[in-house]
C-alpha cells in the first residue's frame, strides 16, 4: 500500500511517516501544496493523506485537481478545521474521509484500514484513449485497435505517466520520479531505451507510439499527423 502524506508540519510529517512505515506502508512525503500535487499526479498511490492549510497551494485545491483528473486514489483529509461546514466542504469536494487535529495515531490507522476495505477507488476515466491506443488504468493494460501490446512494468509506467499528462510536456526528471520514486533515479538513457522498446512493440502491430521528444524540454503526446513528422 503506497501512501502520499502532504503535511507542512515537519514534526507531524516525520512522526506519521515513521509510524506508518512501521505498520508496513510505503510512504512518500511532501511539505507544500505544489510539490504534493505534482507527486500525487505523477505517482501511483492508493491513499493521499492531505492537510488543508498548506503553503503555496491549499489542500482543497489539490483535492479538486485530483478529482478533476479522476485519479484512482482515496483521500483522507487531516485538518485543524473542525467546524461542520469545513468537513462538509471537504467531503463534497471529493474527500473519502475527514479527520480533525489533534488525533490519535490509532484512529488514523483505523481510518486507513476502513478506506482500504472499501476496495479500490473507481472513476469514470479508467480508460485513456489517444490515437486509437487504449490505456486501461485498472487492468494496467495497453492496446491498439483491440490488439494487446505486452509491456514491461517500466515501459507501462512511462506510457501511463505520459497519457495521464497528455496536455503537458513531461521532463525526463519527472519520468524518472514516476519510475523510481523520490529516492532513486532512472537515467535519461534508460528512459530512452524503455521508450524505444515500446515503440518497436507498437510498430510490430502497425502502430506508431504517440510520444515524441521535445528537445531541451522532455517528452510530449502528439497527434496522428505529428507522430512521424
Amino acid at each position: 500500500m503506497r501512501i502520499l502524506l502532504i503535511e507542512d508540519s515537519a514534526t507531524l510529517r516525520n512522526s506519521l511517516s515513521l509510524g506508518l512505515d512501521k505498520l508496513g506502508y510505503s510512504v512518500d512525503v511532501a511539505a507544500d501544496g505544489t510539490t504534493g500535487l505534482s507527486m500525487a499526479l505523477m505517482g501511483d498511490y492508493e491513499i493521499v493523506i492531505l492537510d488543508l492549510m498548506l503553503p503555496e497551494l491549499d489542500g482543497l485545491a489539490i483535492l479538486k485537481a485530483l478529482r478533476k483528473r479522476n485519479l484512482n486514489v482515496r483521500v483522507l483529509i487531516l485538518s485543524a478545521r473542525s467546524q461542520t461546514d469545513d468537513k462538509v466542504s471537504g467531503i463534497l469536494s471529493g474527500a473519502d474521509d475527514y479527520l480533525t487535529k489533534p488525533f490519535s495515531f490509532d484512529e488514523l490507522s483505523a481510518r486507513l484500514v476502513s478506506l482500504m476495505r472499501r476496495g479500490p477507488a473507481t472513476h469514470a476515466n479508467d480508460r485513456i484513449e489517444i490515437n486509437d491506443f487504449v490505456l486501461n488504468l485498472q487492468t494496467k493494460s495497453f492496446s491498439y485497435h483491440q490488439q494487446d501490446i505486452e509491456l514491461t512494468p517500466n515501459e507501462y509506467k512511462i506510457i501511463e505517466c505520459m497519457f495521464l499528462n497528455r496536455d503537458r510536456v513531461v521532463t525526463s526528471e519527472r519520468l524518472s520520479e514516476y519510475l523510481s520514486g523520490n529516492y532513486d533515479h532512472t537515467s535519461k538513457n534508460a528512459i530512452e531505451a524503455h521508450l524505444s522498446s515500446a515503440r518497436k512493440k507498437a510498430k510490430n502491430i502497425g502502430a506508431s507510439l504517440p510520444i515524441k521528444s521535445k528537445r531541451g524540454f522532455g517528452y510530449k503526446i502528439v497527434g496522428i499527423n505529428e507522430v512521424n513528422s
